[in-house]
């Protein structure tokens, strides 16, 4: 091949003015032989991995995809000398994957070579080369970082930097305007318009920089800033003019109220600062949360930390959202393949109808992913719903570029038949997630439109997105104040992440009253003491029985598969099945990491399981796939022989030598020793490490006061200690009764009394350990006492059978590596020790 001096491409191509298909391939191997680089016919003449009219030989005909396509390096659109470059790089964007999304995108008009990066991940730049920078040697590396290094463009800031550090940003400047004494909520939807307008700016929706302009006058004159977003926010919430610049119809309800909030010289600074990120590039699953951090005073110690991922949360959606639609997708293909062979070898009128039955087959795919609806009834900030709806606009594009395959035009992505916010249903209690929410998914449409070369969505912008509600999603009062159950919105599949609230945290922070409201509502279906989550789970199981809801994901504690929570797995599994579960994840909530489980399940029709990444035949309501120990029951032979130990509430506990002293005092009233009262005591700690030796004052299940206060020292030692916590609690009868435990644990006393000595295990234990303690020892409560004095039982307890059951039937805490809860009756009295009573074993020692 001939190189070419950069002053020959020059001169030859400064004056053509021939149209773009009749230069551009020999304009593309001139650019080959200015840089020394071999054309495509030369480099492959197979035309596998570089070569012209990219695209053209798919399957059925084509239109091809590109005019010039270089495999893991870029794909290259000619327009004629002059033409809208941006229109051909929206040609790129829509075809983009089937080009195998190379790292560049480049469009060319013979003048101009304008390159824009395409990398995952990063923020979207776009370099420019003109004829006369060919002349450089900057312009000439440029060239040869096309067809070489791709990597030579690649900007470093991630989307994901991006949106932090303009969460950042407008964390300083909400703070900054709380302290001028603005509320935090007007700050907040004052400065959610704002960030709106950033991100319309960069994307083109707002022309010719004009919320830059506004900002730039009020660097000389602060005082303007507020009336000319006003009057932006007032055009946009109609459409119209705005000087001489014309605004789109935005609507949407974002900008129904004008109000704008006056801001100094700093607060301008902050943000002109913020308005210097690329707002196009900004991540929207990340981006709520990340905000509400922000504006939320509650919850702005936690922006700094971690958040949840785009891959954490299609984790779910992909089994439970798409997984049948991709199935039903490859049937499609499938049919639309085998009729577009029949439409190739028919003639007239059959050829016409096959047409035609290929075409309705398509677009009645197409137009049915526009009406499948999805719920999320704890939406927060929007994340699940957004990346819900860019998984369904991800596969319409995929059946609008089969059907341009087969030799129909492409679809556009108008709402009546291509998926869009409108058929998105969120539920969300907080006031500054709620109004996020809306915004981060139509921040995520609008931008999914612009990335895939569609442009804008059509007037209004914003469409009201009425199906987000701000409100409860489990209990709500009618006008009489009785609980009622909230009314979800119909929807063909739910997902979400509830809230994770345990049963012994729920009083403390959503009040006596709610919680009492909540159990008594629900008390035929979910047990008193169960995690909130459950809630979420029973209602989204009466919604598929009914027939309302097709299929659901939703996360949960670890948990959820065990004690109590289990009653809602159980259900479901009795009116339905569980087809997918993730058993242990790792999860961030409010910004620290959590180990959950993710659960997908239908009315039983799904026959497909998979647990942990591997199908399986079924999966269990404790999310296991080997037998179903669940339906195991409580047998008799077991049956009070195993107790929670008691729960002090209190500084009861006493040092060894505080023990010592109480132990050799003399002079009761009753005439009676210390040791009545003064016993040692034991928690999970003595048993799974050395003894620590404490000792505790324990006035037995029912002593009368008058009575304890006959054991002078002890008594007084709890009156001083003891009694000014018990005053602050909530109940009355613990408030009342100070000098006794708060659970004194009456049946197991009585149960240890006969005996010579008992057995412990502690409840929570990475490792099952059994041990004997003397009959005085009083248990604390994460202790589990097991009222047998026989070494067989003891030999029992510690074989490998009751090891794999108890593994089986606890509950597992966070990860695997922390342990497991054993509980008295789901591990304990459901094992079969075949009925080896103690009376029968008395003889059996070691």
């Amino acid at each position: 091949m001939t190189a070419l001096t950069p002053q020959s491409f020059v001169a030859k191509w400064r004056h053509v003015e021939l149209k773009e298909r009749s230069a551009c391939q020999e304009h593309f191997i001139d650019l080959c032989r200015l840089i020394n680089h071999p054309t495509p016919v030369e480099a492959d003449p197979a035309g596998t991995s570089f070569t012209f009219e990219a695209g053209v030989d798919k399957q059925h005909g084509g239109h091809g995809f590109a005019d010039v396509w270089k495999k893991g390096f870029f794909g290259w659109e000619y327009k004629g000398k002059h033409a809208n470059l941006d229109k051909a790089y929206d040609q790129l964007l829509q075809y983009r994957s089937d080009l195998q999304n190379p790292p560049l995108l480049v469009v060319c008009d013979m003048d101009r070579i304008v390159v824009h990066t395409n990398f995952t991940n990063t923020v979207h730049k776009a370099y420019t080369i003109t004829a006369d920078d060919l002349l450089t040697v900057d312009g000439l590396r440029q060239l040869r970082a096309i067809f070489h290094t791709p990597d030579f463009f690649k900007v470093a800031q991630t989307t994901e930097q991006v949106t932090k550090a303009a969460a950042t940003e407008f964390a300083h400047l909400a703070e900054l305007l709380r302290k001028y004494g603005t509320p935090p909520q007007d700050a907040a939807h004052f400065l959610i318009r704002c960030l709106f307008c950033l991100f319309s700016e960069d994307v083109g929706l707002l022309p010719n920089r004009v919320f830059t302009r506004i900002m730039t006058q009020a660097r000389k004159q602060p005082k303007s800033f507020a009336p000319q977003v006003k009057q932006l926010f007032q055009t946009m919430a109609t459409g119209g003019y705005f000087g001489a610049d014309e605004i789109s119809y935005f609507d949407g309800r974002l900008f129904d109220n004008a109000d704008v909030l006056e801001l100094d010289t700093d607060s301008l600074d902050i943000l002109r600062r913020v308005n210097e990120l690329d707002w196009s590039s900004i991540e929207p699953s990340i981006f709520g949360t990340l905000f509400v951090r922000s504006l939320d005073p509650a919850k702005r110690s936690q922006l700094g930390a971690q958040y949840t991922s785009k891959e954490d949360i299609l984790l779910i959606l992909e089994p439970v959202l798409m997984a049948p639609l991709r199935r039903k997708w490859a049937e499609i293909q499938q049919q639309a393949n085998d009729l577009a062979a029949q439409r190739k070898a028919a003639t007239g009128a059959k050829k016409t109808k096959l047409d035609k039955q290929l075409r309705d087959l398509l677009i009645g795919f197409a137009t049915e992913l526009a009406t499948i609806s999805v719920l999320d009834p704890a939406c927060g900030s929007g994340n699940f719903l957004y990346l819900a709806l860019v998984l369904l606009l991800d596969l319409w594009k995929e059946v609008s570029n089969f059907m341009a395959e087969l030799d129909f035009p492409r679809l556009m992505p108008t709402p009546d038949v291509a998926p869009s916010p409108l058929q998105l249903h969120g539920i969300e209690k907080d006031e500054y997630a709620h109004e996020l929410a809306q915004t981060t998914i139509w921040i995520g449409y609008i931008q999914w439109f612009v990335q895939n070369g569609f442009g804008f969505p059509p007037e209004p912008i914003l469409k009201p997105i009425d199906t987000v509600s701000q409100m409860d999603a489990i209990l709500a009062f009618d006008k009489k104040g009785k609980p009622i159950e909230p009314e979800w919105p119909k929807a063909d599949v739910i997902v979400g992440n509830p809230p994770f609230v345990g049963d012994r945290k729920m009083r403390r922070e959503l009040g006596d009253a709610y919680v009492d409201a909540l159990r008594s509502l629900y008390a035929d279906r979910i047990p008193g003491g169960s995690d909130l989550v459950c809630y979420w789970f029973e209602k989204a199981r009466g919604m598929i029985e009914s027939g309302v809801m097709q299929r659901v994901g939703l996360l949960a504690t670890q948990g959820i598969r065990g004690g109590l929570n289990r009653t809602v797995l159980d259900r479901i599994k009795q009116t339905g099945g569980i087809f997918f579960a993730e058993s242990d994840r790792d999860w961030v909530l409010d910004g620290a990491i959590v180990h959950v489980a993710m659960i997908g399940f239908d009315e039983g029709t799904e026959k497909i399981c998979v647990l942990d990444g591997k199908q399986v035949g079924n999966i269990n309501s404790d999310l296991s796939s080997a037998a179903d120990l669940t339906a195991a029951k409580s047998l008799t032979e077991n049956a009070r022989l195993s107790f929670i130990g008691t729960q002090k509430s209190g500084p009861f506990d006493l040092t060894e030598s505080q023990a010592k002293e109480m132990l050799s005092a003399r002079g009761n009233p009753n005439k009676r020793p210390n040791s009545d009262v003064v016993k040692p005591w034991i928690n999970a700690i003595d048993v799974t490490q050395n003894p620590r030796h404490m000792w505790i004052i324990d006035f037995g299940p029912d002593m009368p006061l008058t009575e304890a206060a006959k054991y002078e020292m002890p008594f007084e030692y709890v009156k001083k200690h003891v009694k000014p916590v018990r005053d602050k609690v909530r109940r009355a009868a613990h408030r009342k009764k100070w000098w006794l435990f708060r659970d004194t644990r009456p049946g197991m006393r009585r149960a240890i009394a006969p005996l010579s000595r008992y057995i412990v295990t502690p409840m929570v234990s990475k490792h099952r350990v059994f041990a004997w303690q003397p009959t005085n020892v009083v248990p604390e409560n994460l202790v589990i006492a097991i009222v047998r004095d026989d070494d067989y039982f003891f030999g029992v307890l510690h074989s490998k059978i009751h090891e794999l059951w108890s593994r089986r039937k606890a509950t597992q805490l966070r990860e695997a590596e922390s342990g497991t809860r054993y509980t008295p009756t789901s591990t304990f009295e459901t094992f079969p020790s075949h009925g080896l009573r103690a009376r029968s074993l008395r003889t059996i020692r070691v």
